[in-house]
């Protein structure tokens, strides 16, 4: 909620320098629908999605003000979206190269822990503080992955599970350990990046939906969803639905900033992405919601879930 408050306040004081009263109030007013309008959004990809397979995983990565109503932590918890959702997913929660805990994140995930795992990508620059990254999490109830400096853009298999298990896992719930690999550029072949993922032990998986822009076939999923000890595991997509990337298959070569008009504002430190309007049906369209839609194509490859990236647009739409 601190967020959103110190956004509407410079929102106003920008517009104030250019605008009238009356286009403040506007601007302001979209500001504060922004956390609602990405709260409908998931809940309606989560309806989509689960019309196909009622226990399809829905996970959105950070935004985690979005469990609450309108996205304001001092309001009661939005069962609606909570419902449509089976877990968070969260970055650099304890460790953000060095330890750096967030208070205000880490209270409100103690909250929402009891109804909602809580899985933790934590980003170190030194490998000593992979296991106080582990502890620190695990003391808390969340489930964590731990990445180094080499495995910034998660495109790496650590060589250690952390609690390595023979379990079958068939919820979020049985989770104990989780490998984040959404970047595939060191697998020459796809063949050889499903060899190394088969060769693990860990409970849950993030991938794309394409290896080198070809998609992933259901049987090659279905493989996955065995780890190396016998035992079953969960296949979680990854997708985009903050911002649009231009290396992907809806991407049209005269788009840029501003044409489609919902491409809103460049991505800062990610040339090939912009923001957009999330509350967009054309955006909404390439989302969800028919044969041709992203996650469609994901539910014909055989995903147990989707991880929503860049929920938190709601906020970064309108600030740097």
């Amino acid at each position: 909620m601190k967020k959103i408050v110190f956004l509407v306040i410079g929102l106003a004081t920008i517009f104030g320098l250019t605008c009238n009263s009356s286009s403040v109030k506007q601007a302001v007013v979209i500001q504060k629908d922004a956390p609602k309008k990405m709260q409908d959004f998931v809940i309606n990809i989560s309806k989509y999605t689960r019309n196909f397979d009622n226990n399809f995983i829905i996970i959105p990565q950070n935004g985690e003000e979005l469990a609450y109503t309108n996205g304001d932590i001092s309001k009661s918890f939005n069962e609606n979206y909570l419902k449509a959702i089976d877990g968070f997913g969260i970055e650099e929660l304890f460790y953000n190269e060095t330890f750096k805990p967030n208070e205000y994140r880490i209270g409100i995930l103690q909250k929402i822990k009891d109804q909602k795992t809580v899985l933790v990508s934590e980003f170190v620059n030194d490998t000593t503080f992979i296991k106080d990254a582990q502890n620190k999490n695990e003391n808390e109830g969340f489930v964590s992955f731990i990445r180094t400096k080499e495995n910034y853009h998660y495109s790496i298999i650590p060589e250690k599970i952390h609690n390595e298990n023979s379990n079958n896992i068939s919820s979020l719930r049985e989770v104990k350990n989780f490998l984040y690999l959404i970047n595939n550029s060191n697998f020459y072949s796809k063949s050889k990046f499903l060899e190394a993922i088969s060769n693990t032990n860990y409970d849950l998986i993030f991938i794309d939906l394409y290896h080198n822009g070809v998609l992933f076939k259901k049987e090659e999923i279905d493989k996955l969803k065995q780890k190396k000890n016998g035992a079953k595991r969960l296949v979680v997509c990854y997708m985009n639905i903050g911002a649009a990337e231009k290396y992907r298959n809806y991407w049209k070569r005269d788009w840029t900033l501003g044409n489609p008009s919902w491409l809103k504002k460049k991505y800062d430190g990610y040339e090939n992405e912009f923001w957009v309007e999330y509350w967009n049906k054309d955006w909404q369209k390439i989302i969800y919601g028919n044969d041709d839609s992203y996650a469609k194509k994901i539910i014909v490859a055989g995903f147990d879930g989707v991880y929503l990236d860049n929920v938190e647009a709601y906020y970064f739409l309108y600030n740097d």
